[in-house]
């Protein structure tokens, strides 16, 4: 008999969005795979649960996930966390997904917050339509040629960057998409979160304004959604 393959949502932030349930699958589960065994190690230890830790990250997935595999087919049951979030969503997940489908490894998701859906909801664009792109190409080149292919885009996007590329690619937004409405989300869920709405002109000009820090979620309206709507000369910050 296999075991069973489970997601788990962490917090992004916040220890307080910790469920039972996710205390009470981390608590059952033979071994857990986790982005980085330290900050996972730090959680457990938050929730007084002491587990077998493996690393399961970007650089190792391939070779990590056939390993994975075999130990639920041994029959043992394994959670995948990634450092916050969901595993899957921008963080290593898939290829041990693909192999549990694969082999008919029964697969559970255990609900946790994630980043780009609280971004959507605090940016004030529409929600009812809305794709997610995660991170745009680091180069510039091939970034905009990315932008480019989305500017017809109608429904909101939503993206994620660090704050060493914010200000790049908020100024190629800027040249690509124009003076539509958007917001960036920083620090969600923690001590200084911060939701700043405005044109993707003021965003940069925020950004410029206030060097980045964090990782940061943006959500940009989609084509001809508020596109000519003038916004406030100062944009909005929710705080």
């Amino acid at each position: 008999m296999t075991g069973r393959l489970y997601l788990v949502g962490t917090p992004i932030g916040h220890l307080g969005d910790i469920s039972e349930r996710v205390r009470e699958v981390l608590g059952s589960v033979d071994l857990i795979a986790a982005e980085d065994t330290r900050r996972t190690g730090m959680l457990l230890k938050h929730m007084g649960i002491q587990k077998r830790l493996v690393s399961y990250h970007d650089h190792n997935e391939r070779r990590r996930a056939p390993e994975l595999i075999a130990a639920l087919e041994r029959g043992e049951s394994v959670a995948v966390v990634s450092d916050a979030g969901m595993p899957g969503i921008a963080d290593p997940g898939w290829h041990v997904v693909q192999g549990a489908i694969e082999r008919g490894v029964e697969i559970l998701a255990i609900p946790g917050p994630t980043a780009f859906v609280l971004a959507l909801v605090l940016s004030g664009l529409p929600v009812d339509r809305f794709i997610f792109e995660g991170y745009l190409p680091r180069k510039p080149g091939p970034r905009r040629r990315r932008l480019v292919g989305l500017a017809d885009e109608a429904r909101t996007m939503v993206f994620y960057e660090t704050p060493y590329r914010l200000e790049a690619v908020l100024a190629d937004m800027v040249d690509v998409l124009g003076a539509r409405r958007g917001s960036l989300s920083r620090e969600l869920t923690k001590m200084h979160e911060e939701t700043t709405r405005g044109s993707l002109p003021e965003l940069l000009d925020h950004a410029r304004a206030h060097p980045p820090k964090g990782e940061y979620v943006i959500v940009v309206a989609g084509a001809g959604h508020l596109a000519d709507e003038p916004s406030d000369s100062n944009p909005e910050s929710l705080q």
